[in-house]
């Protein structure tokens, strides 16, 4: 396991470096609490803090509880305050202060390495809680609160000047899939859909039963068009096994671009409206979302429909509000 070791003194940390390699972990050793925490910012793969109550720049109090809100609730941190006082108060202003355990100081090796035997069981159990919290157990993909967490840091890019695109893409005619061929077929299918769309290396969440969203950073809106254009291509000449056979499927696609004042629901909601469009356009399309774009043919929900399976622009109304797709699907 790596850990961040923090202590004032040279000689505490060559005594506890020994302890902790002889165990077979890896030791970032640190005098000072802020440079140990900016490491563990950096470093998603620490395991275990263990700080004394007084590194330079700040107390061992603070960085426990800075170093437990730097890993939030997507991070395993297992916290050990280490002490020469054992005082009951310091004991309880530690687990206060966001620490795990304690322990006096110099500590001796058994009970260092069993405090370490317990980070690894609990850090294990906190990854696996993460993991299922946090991983679409079907397909792989985000699911859809982690989607959003995620999102969160993208936006914050695109609201600073950064480019950010939206695409949210859809089975076509998937109730039919499960009624002719079983749900073990639509999920086959679901599956399919989904590796596809993370092969892209772009943000992936599946938002309902055979629907995704992508956020792709860094693109305007003609290159994320390309890009779910690529994807529905890609898709479209896709074969999922169904029985002795195979089946062929294709996805309809919504594209959206951030826009100056945009939250996150404003951008999908975009391209929630561009799907829905692509969706009465005849599925197995990209529509592109365009707040800017005059178009004649306009359909009565704000959507050019064509029969060409190219890209194609809609024109939505200013406001975010959702709309229900129904038979659309």
């Amino acid at each position: 396991m790596r850990v961040v070791l923090v202590d004032p003194s040279q000689i505490v940390l060559k005594f506890v470096i020994r302890l902790l390699e002889a165990d077979g972990h890896e030791v970032r050793s640190f005098t000072d609490g802020r440079k140990a925490l900016d490491y563990i910012k950096s470093d998603l793969a620490v395991g275990a803090l263990i700080t004394s109550t007084e590194p330079t720049s700040m107390s061992g109090l603070e960085l426990c509880s800075a170093a437990r809100l730097a890993a939030g609730t997507t991070r395993a941190i297992y916290v050990i305050l280490m002490s020469s006082s054992s005082d009951e108060k310091m004991l309880i202003e530690a687990l206060d202060s966001g620490a795990d355990d304690f322990v006096c100081k110099p500590p001796t090796a058994e009970k260092l390495y069993a405090r370490l035997r317990a980070a690894e069981r609990v850090g294990s159990m906190q990854r696996e809680l993460i993991r299922l919290a946090t991983t679409d157990a079907l397909t792989g993909a985000c699911t859809r609160r982690a989607f959003f967490s995620n999102a969160e840091e993208l936006c914050a890019g695109a609201a600073a000047g950064g480019r950010l695109c939206a695409v949210m893409l859809d089975i076509d005619n998937f109730k039919t899939i499960n009624d002719l061929y079983g749900h073990d077929v639509g999920d086959r299918a679901i599956v399919a859909v989904a590796r596809l769309a993370m092969s892209e290396d772009v943000l992936v969440g599946r938002l309902g039963g055979e629907e995704f969203a992508l956020l792709l950073e860094g693109r305007d809106l003609a290159e994320a068009v390309d890009c779910a254009e690529v994807l529905r291509d890609r898709l479209a000449n896709m074969e999922v096994q169904a029985g002795p056979g195979e089946l062929g499927l294709t996805c309809s696609f919504g594209v959206s671009e951030w826009e100056r004042g945009d939250s996150i629901d404003c951008l999908l909601k975009r391209a929630d409206m561009a799907l829905y469009a692509a969706k009465l356009g005849g599925r197995n399309r990209v529509v592109a979302a365009d707040r800017q774009l005059a178009v004649p043919n306009v359909h009565p929900l704000g959507s050019v429909v064509r029969s060409s399976r190219a890209a194609e622009a809609i024109a939505p109304d200013a406001s975010c509000e959702g709309i229900q797709r129904g038979a659309a699907a």
